[in-house]
C-alpha cells in the first residue's frame, strides 16, 4: 500500500478506482480508530462512511506536509468530534458489550491485528481513556510519527511526549492486570 496520496490524486482526476483503493486500505483502521471515540460499533461505521463521504463531496485539498493517513485520520477525528458535539456525551455501551457476533469480532481483529499479542494489546487499549487509545493507535498501528499524531490530535510536541509516556504506562498496567506481559512496551 502506498501512502494513499496517489490514489487520492487519481480520484480527484476522475478515476473512481483511486477512491476504491483508499476505502479498501483505510476502512478497518478508521473503524477501530473511531470506535475509540464513540464506543459504539454502528456509530463508528457511520462515521467511517461519513469520512469517505466528505472526501467524495467536499474533495478537500491534500497537502503533502504530512502523510496521507495523517490527513485522512484528521478528517475522521473531526467527523467524530462533530458527532459527539451534536449528540452530547450520552451513555453508550462499553466496547466489550457491543452487540456483534463473535465471528464478526474475530474477522475484524484478524484483518487489522494479525498476531495474538496485538489483539491482547488492542483489547487492553479499549479499557484506556480515549486520548490514550488515540495516541497509541496512531503511533503503533497506523505508524504515524509523534509529530504527525500530534497534528491529528491537535497537541504540541511536549503534550504529545507526555501523553505517549502516560498512555504506555497505563497500557502496561492494564496488560499486567489482564495477566499479559508485552515486552515491546518501552
Amino acid at each position: 500500500m502506498d501512502n494513499g496520496e496517489s490514489s487520492y490524486r487519481r480520484f480527484l482526476n476522475g478515476d473512481d478506482k483511486g477512491l476504491e483503493e483508499i476505502v479498501r486500505d483505510y476502512k478497518n483502521g478508521l473503524l477501530f480508530y473511531l470506535l475509540g471515540f464513540v464506543k459504539d460499533f454502528h456509530t463508528a461505521e457511520d462515521l467511517m462512511q461519513e469520512t469517505f463521504f466528505r472526501l467524495i463531496t467536499r474533495r478537500p485539498h491534500f497537502s503533502p506536509r504530512y502523510r496521507f493517513s495523517t490527513w485522512l485520520y484528521t478528517i475522521a477525528r473531526h467527523a467524530a468530534l462533530d458527532h459527539l458535539r451534536q449528540e452530547g456525551r450520552q451513555t453508550v455501551l462499553p466496547s466489550e458489550d457491543i452487540p456483534l457476533d463473535e465471528s464478526e469480532w474475530q474477522d475484524l481483529e484478524e484483518t487489522v491485528l494479525k498476531e495474538e499479542r496485538r489483539i491482547q494489546v488492542h483489547r487492553a487499549m479499549r479499557k484506556l481513556p480515549a486520548d490514550y487509545q488515540q495516541v497509541l493507535w496512531l503511533i503503533w498501528f497506523e505508524e504515524l510519527s509523534p509529530a504527525e499524531a500530534a497534528a491529528v490530535m491537535k497537541k504540541n510536541a511536549r503534550q504529545m511526549k507526555n501523553l505517549v509516556y502516560r498512555a504506555k504506562a497505563a497500557l502496561r498496567s492494564q496488560l499486567e492486570k489482564d495477566g499479559f506481559e508485552y515486552e515491546g512496551l518501552s
